[in-house]
């Protein structure tokens, strides 16, 4: 009998946190539709680009409105205000049931922590400062989608890449200002600064008046930032993008050839004002790839860059709510990469607009067009070509998308 009263006392014990109230959510966004791309690129053949005509493509939500994904969130009452906090998040392709983000299982998100009336502290696979705060002003966030990003997403504003290994800490919101900052680990034994990133970032939602302003620093990005997935090819090979070939076309034309930078530099504000049906934005980001030629630690540098590459890109854009059920956009934007190399450098002038009409809460339809022109030399070194985000770049100046969409939420 004695023994039996010690088993149920040590089960009860064991049992005990089941008391404690929490919950976990599952959630998820699914995106699927139909690109049509006026000007593609096949190869690359004696140096200059060769066209493969038009194309259509049903293409998942990466290179429309939202990645589709699905997820986990959970949180779990300590007291006392102190609740403990979990995200999982995966990305996948809706068009082939791929792992997105390079085949990582929890790509998106994967990050445990605590949260409290002080604030909030994560560790983990994460979002930057910059990207949760200043973003949020971009037509890509608005209404447009991955084909408004600038350059292939250069200043990350669409969350094409995330940190790993990162701490993160948000503070509460007061009186309208809310502010995070980021530390990544860089993990290399013998030195501590190798792929470590840090990122600070403050806003101000002061009713129709929204500012933010951000900054991220990021050691050998090749390595630690665009080959963060399982897919990367570490400092070995490029994962800024490609050069191209005789079998097959460039990609990220606009900043592929900076892969042996020492450290990328992100720094950017955005702001918005919302008057009855209508909101205006703009947004500023400067990138900075510097220390350029470091092919021990970074990555491959075949056209023998040194020194710093800048990218400065400026962004209009203007949302309207004809009703609440159609909302319409318009955007533009113009991208400069500056001269390095002994050239000049290249300008991407892009010009867009979308519409979307929500069928209920979780149901929308939408409609997008992108339009770019490219001038000058790109960092391939050869005449800059127009490559809208997520499509294959064109291999002339110009090119032209038209996407029409699905998105379901759950």
């Amino acid at each position: 009998m004695r023994r039996r009263l010690v088993v149920i006392a040590v089960l009860g014990a064991l049992s005990s946190p089941a008391f404690s109230q929490s919950s976990v959510t599952l959630y998820g966004i699914l995106d699927a539709g139909l690109n049509y791309t006026v000007g593609s690129q096949k190869a690359i053949v004696n140096g200059r680009p060769v066209g493969a005509g038009n194309q259509l493509a049903l293409n998942d939500g990466a290179f429309g409105m939202f990645g589709s994904r699905w997820g986990l969130k959970g949180t779990e009452d300590l007291g006392s205000g102190l609740k403990a906090i979990f995200t999982l998040e995966n990305g996948f392709s809706m068009s082939s049931g791929a792992f997105a983000q390079g085949g990582a299982e929890f790509g998106r998100q994967a990050f445990v922590g605590l949260d409290s009336p002080y604030g909030r502290l994560t560790l983990g696979r994460q979002y930057d400062p910059h990207l949760d705060i200043v973003a949020p002003f971009s037509a890509a966030w608005q209404f447009a989608g991955y084909i408004a990003t600038h350059a292939a997403d250069v200043d990350n504003l669409l969350s094409t890449r995330r940190l790993n290994n990162s701490i993160k800490y948000t503070m509460p919101k007061f009186h309208g200002v809310n502010a995070e900052a980021l530390y990544s680990v860089g993990g290399v034994a013998g030195s501590v600064s190798r792929n470590q990133a840090w990122s600070l970032a403050v806003g101000y939602d002061g009713g129709p008046f929204q500012f933010g302003a951000g900054y991220l620093t990021i050691n050998n990005p090749n390595v630690s930032f665009y080959g963060a997935n399982p897919n990367g090819t570490g400092v070995t090979g490029n994962n800024l993008g490609s050069l191209g070939s005789a079998t097959s076309p460039a990609n990220n034309p606009a900043y592929a050839g900076f892969a042996s930078a020492n450290r990328y530099n992100l720094a950017g504000v955005g702001a918005s004002y919302t008057y009855g049906s209508a909101t205006a934005g703009v947004i500023y980001t400067n990138v900075r790839y510097t220390g350029l030629g470091d092919v021990a630690t970074s990555g491959p540098n075949p056209l023998g860059y040194s020194g710093t590459a800048a990218i400065n890109t400026v962004e209009l854009n203007l949302r309207y709510f004809f009703t609440p059920t159609i909302l319409v956009g318009v955007m533009g934007s113009l991208t400069r990469v500056g001269s390095v190399g002994g050239h000049d450098g290249a300008s991407y002038r892009q010009f867009g607009g979308g519409a979307h009409y929500f069928l209920s809460k979780a149901t929308e339809l939408y409609a997008l067009v992108m339009y770019e022109h490219a001038t000058g030399v790109d960092s391939t070194g050869r005449a800059a070509v127009a490559a809208i985000s997520g499509l294959t770049p064109s291999s002339t100046s110009s090119q032209t998308a038209v996407r029409v969409g699905i998105v379901h939420r759950f």
